[in-house]
């Protein structure tokens, strides 16, 4: 069982960035692959960025080269940092994690988070 808890989201202006961290409970955090996804009102939710157990990390096209994930499993948490924000990515952005290698879609995710709220305003 693993209890993943977000923070960190908030209200900013475009251009702005944020720092996410989900902190996980579980002794075995580091054998997760860990995903970021977001769900804006009226929308699916879709899939952000991952990073697998070993360190490697995946991106949707639309937050590549904005968007960082990064792991410590030293402090079972992961972080999703998000530079050059814009509208667009107004949406509540959920942590999960699965046991096994990175997939996409959230029905592949075996834990989420409850949420964070972040806000972009033009």
């Amino acid at each position: 069982q693993v209890h993943l808890v977000e923070s960190g989201g908030g209200l900013v202006q475009a251009g702005d960035s944020l720092r996410l961290s989900c902190a996980a409970s579980g002794r075995t955090f580091s054998t997760y692959t860990m995903g970021w996804f977001r769900q804006a009102p009226g929308k699916e939710r879709e899939f952000v960025a991952a990073i697998s157990w070993s360190g490697g990390s995946t991106y949707a096209g639309s937050v590549k080269g904005r968007f960082t994930i990064s792991r410590d499993n030293g402090k079972n948490t992961v972080y999703l940092q998000m530079n050059s924000l814009k509208p667009e990515d107004t949406a509540v952005y959920y942590c999960a994690a699965r046991s096994g290698s990175t997939r996409y879609l959230p029905e592949e995710y075996e834990y989420w988070g409850q949420g964070t709220q972040v806000t972009v305003s033009s």
